[in-house]
């Protein structure tokens, strides 16, 4: 058997091993393969981080250039209109039929759009739309039914 193969095998025979181990079992083996006490969670959260860290040690961690790259992803998110306080992504057009019109809201770094007027809430837009008080996300079907 090559090197490689019987390097896969064992890893492979240490990740199958997790399954059947009970939760004080991997804690104990959380400490042995991160240096400190595991944190109070569910079983399987423990065995995907203990399946990542054999691994790991094993096969290599991410490159150096590949650590770079995420932290340059996670610190231009916001500048490349990803979701802000869960809202849909800069640019999203939102469609709401409502007594048989379809009201079209665009999303706006800061706000948004409807008929040309900039609005800071769905809701003041919801509102606008109706007459009465009305949760905007709620509204525009982004939370719950509307």
């Amino acid at each position: 058997m090559r090197p490689q193969q019987n390097t896969q095998n064992k890893i492979m025979a240490q990740l199958a091993d997790l399954q059947l181990k009970a939760t004080e079992e991997l804690r104990s083996q959380w400490q042995d393969l991160f240096n400190k006490p595991a944190p109070r969670c569910h079983k399987f959260y423990l065995i995907s981080r203990l399946s990542y860290r054999i691994q790991e040690l094993a096969l290599g961690g991410l490159s150096e250039r590949t650590k770079t790259q995420l932290e340059d992803m996670v610190k231009n998110k916001a500048d490349k209109g990803h979701k802000k306080d869960n809202r849909p992504p800069v640019g999203t057009e939102l469609i709401r039929r409502y007594k048989g019109v379809d009201h079209h809201v665009t999303v706006l770094i800061e706000g948004f759009e409807y008929q040309g007027q900039n609005y800071k809430s769905l809701s003041k837009i919801a509102r606008k739309i109706t007459g009465t008080q009305w949760n905007g996300p709620l509204f525009f079907g982004l939370r719950g039914n509307a």
